[in-house]
């Protein structure tokens, strides 16, 4: 027994001392006290689950990008950027949807876990017409809502088009374009009660009316097909200017063809990527984009992407709506196992509460009892039969107690002010009211009740901040300091440098003819822009390309001047090249901006963070780091 009982008492020790060191402070920066715990979460965080693996770091080596990242948020907070109006909101916006799952009662068993997992494995194609219904609209108003989209599914079942009654009726502002097809999407794509419609509607057929946060939808299910997983591909990209021409696009096909022609010849993808791709957010990557379904990307892009056979591949260029692509394959992944994705569809089903819940009124029962709740039974007989326009206008008196606070007569008439309530009777509002106010109170305590929470919400708060500060101190004030940017550039002018290349003009001719007379005012040693005047007054015999480029930038380039082969559809009779080669030189600003104002930001965070450096003093407790296990 008193090996047990000191078998026991060793445990609570010991539990104490780990929770104790948890809580210990392991990083100091100025007035600011990290955690063990703190570090210890963001670090397995940001070091789990990287498609990487080399890119994993020890807690040693994570501990200066740690204190780079709380240096900036610790900076704004003396700035005082979390009290502007713009972060407060944002911030809310972001502790209204983390609060969500913890404000019901989520259940789930086996069966809905396999049935999501099940829908996870399809995808389903639909359209849909949608008729909006305001989030204060009243039962009246819903009412009237739900009969006329009843009118529209009959109008359809008797034979008229979907689409054309999408045209016509839906509020979907898409709709008008896309006549209400929103593509194929798998489960945890769309609203709750939307995906069930699409889920279990027959294809062909069109589901009774659906309410969402929306409004009421009528869904037609055009097919269903095995989810093929999602692919992780690179893409280089000549995008779509607004307001583009026929001739800035046949520019832009003409670009794109040539950087496909590099890739033939053995170019280095990635590199191209870097270099010449417009989709400056993937381009940094080598072109490399996010993991995605087939429902997540528009079909002219998604389609030939999973066409593509083999890892390495690439397609010819395709266009969109947003531009040219030629897409890479890098990698792909298949839709998970059932075990591997139990956790995740567990942990999404209680982070919605509309997939299964117990009622609210439940919820708020059982917080009646963990709060001790009391009703005040004399309060509230004052409120039947009174009318909110004429009766207790002045009156106070309790209506009920939980968690030892006292709701009155006061706090219901500022809920009634509100709701703009100046008609029908107290008794009508008061049980939301009464929900409303609980659910409050049950708001207030989820960082105490509920550490993920917390920290979850902690993160979200230095994430803006350090958005906020980043943008205003390094991303806007390298793009707009043109005088700073221009000083950096003379200092690393030669980072990025042409190789050699053929600098001169491309020149056509109609025909055989037209090129023995171009050539004979070429040997006079006129000018492109005399020979073409003197060619083209009545008709276009003769075209010039004026450029430089570096090998396996242009084949009719490659063809000439590094005795590569012939282009396809060449005629070397009616082209031919003017100018020579240039040797290697550094690229001007204006030709690699986008790559020098991306170092000129590293380098303004580089000193940045050297000054926050000395700014604040920082210590650390190199023998608790160390009690840190890496990932």
């Amino acid at each position: 027994m008193i090996r047990f009982l000191f078998s026991i008492l060793f445990f609570c020790l010991a539990t104490l001392s780990v929770f104790s060191q948890d809580e210990q402070t392991l990083i100091t920066i100025g007035d600011t006290k990290v955690s063990k715990a703190e570090f210890e979460r963001i670090y397995k965080k940001n070091n789990s689950n990287l498609y990487n693996e080399s890119d994993k770091k020890s807690p040693e080596e994570y501990l200066d990008l740690f204190i780079n990242f709380k240096l900036k948020v610790i900076e704004a907070e003396k700035l005082k950027m979390d009290t502007s109006a713009a972060f407060i909101k944002e911030l809310a916006g972001y502790r209204e949807e983390l609060a969500a799952p913890y404000l019901t009662n989520i259940h789930y068993n086996d069966e809905l876990v396999n049935e999501l997992y099940n829908r996870t494995t399809k995808e389903v194609n639909a359209s849909h017409i949608l008729l909006n219904v305001s989030r204060d609209a009243t039962p009246e108003q819903d009412k009237e809502i739900l009969d006329k989209i009843l009118k529209i599914r009959q109008e359809i079942i008797d034979g008229k088009d979907f689409e054309e009654a999408a045209k016509e009726y839906s509020q979907d502002p898409s709709a008008k374009t896309n006549s209400g097809k929103l593509g194929y999407f798998t489960a945890f794509q769309m609203v709750t009660p939307f995906e069930n419609a699409a889920f279990t509607t027959p294809v062909g057929q069109i589901s009774e009316p659906v309410k969402t946060t929306f409004g009421y939808h009528l869904v037609k299910v055009n097919d269903i097909r095995d989810n093929k997983g999602e692919i992780l591909v690179a893409h280089i990209m000549k995008m779509f200017p607004k307001d583009m021409t026929a001739a800035t696009k046949q520019k832009l096909k003409l670009q794109i063809d040539s950087i496909y022609t590099e890739l033939k010849n053995g170019a280095d993808f990635a590199e191209l990527a870097r270099t010449k791709s417009d989709d400056k957010r993937s381009s940094t990557q080598g072109g490399e984009m996010p993991w995605f379904g087939n429902g997540r990307m528009i079909p002219e892009f998604a389609n030939p992407a999973f066409v593509i056979k083999n890892i390495g591949d690439y397609t010819e260029p395709i266009e969109t709506p947003y531009g040219y692509h030629i897409i890479k394959k890098i990698a792909v992944k298949p839709v998970p196992s059932f075990e591997e994705a139990k956790e995740e569809i567990v942990t999404r089903i209680k982070n919605d509460p509309q997939r299964s819940f117990r009622s609210k009124q439940a919820f708020i029962d059982n917080l009646k009892v963990e709060y001790n709740y009391q009703k005040n039974d004399e309060g509230y007989s004052k409120l039947k039969d009174k009318k909110i326009a004429s009766d207790l206008h002045d009156e106070n008196f309790e209506l009920f107690t939980i968690d030892n606070k006292k709701y009155e007569m006061q706090d219901f008439r500022n809920y009634l002010t509100k709701q703009n309530a100046s008609s029908g009777s107290y008794l009508s509002y008061y049980q939301p009211w009464e929900m409303d106010a609980i659910i409050a109170l049950e708001d207030s305590k989820l960082k105490d009740k509920h550490p993920d929470f917390k920290y979850l919400l902690q993160e979200y708060h230095d994430g803006i901040l350090l958005f906020n500060i980043s943008e205003e101190k390094i991303w806007n004030f390298a793009a707009q300091d043109t005088v700073g940017l221009e000083e950096f550039y003379k200092k690393n002018n030669k980072k990025y440098m042409w190789e050699e290349r053929f600098k001169g003009t491309i020149i056509t001719c109609k025909t055989v003819e037209a090129r023995e007379e171009a050539e004979k005012y070429f040997a006079e040693e006129m000018t492109n822009e005399e020979v073409s005047d003197m060619m083209n007054k009545n008709e276009s015999l003769i075209s010039f390309t004026e450029g430089a480029w570096e090998r396996g930038a242009n084949p009719i380039v490659d063809y000439y001047v590094w005795n590569q082969p012939e282009p396809d559809n060449f005629n070397s009779e009616i082209t031919f090249l003017r100018g020579n080669k240039i040797p290697p030189e550094p690229k001007k600003l204006d030709e690699a901006r986008g790559l020098y104002i991306s170092d000129y930001q590293k380098f303004l965070e580089d000193n940045w963070i050297k000054e926050l450096r000395k700014k604040y003093k920082i210590t650390v407790d190199k023998k608790l780091l160390k009690t840190i296990q890496g990932v």
